[in-house]
């Protein structure tokens, strides 16, 4: 049954599938060619998308998977990434609706994970590295890739505010030590950490949520009362579009 967070997410996300498929910043990127890179060099019997949203990283792990499983709590995504996958041959893609806390496989029994943009929506995220780390086999990589919060409170801050006028399905950016501290209790070793900073066009990053208008004017009402420090860190330009931290964790299971 899900958690009326879960439902939320669901709702939030469900309506805007073709966005997050068509989505110029959630479709490209290093990134996503690194995640690409491991499956070519591990060539995964199973492979997990965690969180797959508009399925990115299943699309990147399945050319070099026997059977890649796209994992999210929304139907309406699932249903758009299969098709997605069709489009492109990759007919080796499976879906599964499930929460990331709450993983309906066998231990044991992947053989890469990818996870991408999806943990700050986790209502316990700690609960779904533990059950990512659960199914899959010791030795077998992991990949996260998220936006990171600064360690500077003030700068924390203010992301999670911008964040959640946004998106009120969004629970937490967590910033690289936290990441570290988590991903380690999980029963993951980390392999190499990879940080770069990515443009959010204001327009297109608002309309890819549908966010309603009177959030949005509150999201540019914080950018423009915003202390020097936070304007020059984000990067804030007259139209509201601002720079995000993102980094990506190379793993293995433990």
């Amino acid at each position: 049954m899900k958690s009326a967070h879960d439902t939320h997410v669901t709702r939030q996300f469900g309506p805007r599938a073709r966005a997050y498929v068509d989505s110029a910043v959630h479709s490209q990127g290093a990134d996503l060619a690194r995640i690409a890179e491991i499956a070519r060099q591990i060539q995964p019997a199973r492979a997990v998308d965690l969180g797959c949203g508009g399925g990115h990283v299943t699309y990147a792990m399945a050319p070099h998977a026997g059977e890649t499983i796209a994992c999210d709590l929304s139907d309406d995504m699932l249903a758009a990434v299969s098709e997605a996958a069709a489009s492109r041959g990759l007919d080796t893609v499976g879906t599964t609706r499930c929460a990331a806390e709450k993983l309906p496989f066998d231990d044991a029994c992947f053989d890469m994970l990818g996870c991408r943009y999806s943990a700050h929506h986790w209502q316990d995220i700690d609960a779904g590295l533990r059950e990512g780390r659960r199914i899959l086999k010791t030795g077998a990589p992991a990949i996260f890739v998220d936006v990171v919060a600064s360690a500077s409170p003030l700068l924390d801050t203010h992301l999670q505010c911008v964040e959640l006028l946004r998106d009120t399905s969004h629970v937490r950016d967590w910033s690289e030590a936290e990441w570290r501290a988590k991903l380690a209790s999980a029963g993951f070793s980390i392999q190499q950490v990879s940080t770069w900073r990515v443009r959010m066009d204001f327009p297109v990053w608002i309309a890819r949520m549908a966010t309603p208008e009177p959030l949005a004017n509150a999201i540019r009402l914080v950018q423009d009362s915003a202390p020097e420090e936070v304007r020059r860190h984000f990067e804030i330009e007259p139209d509201g579009s601002f720079m995000l931290d993102m980094a990506l964790f190379e793993t293995v299971a433990g």
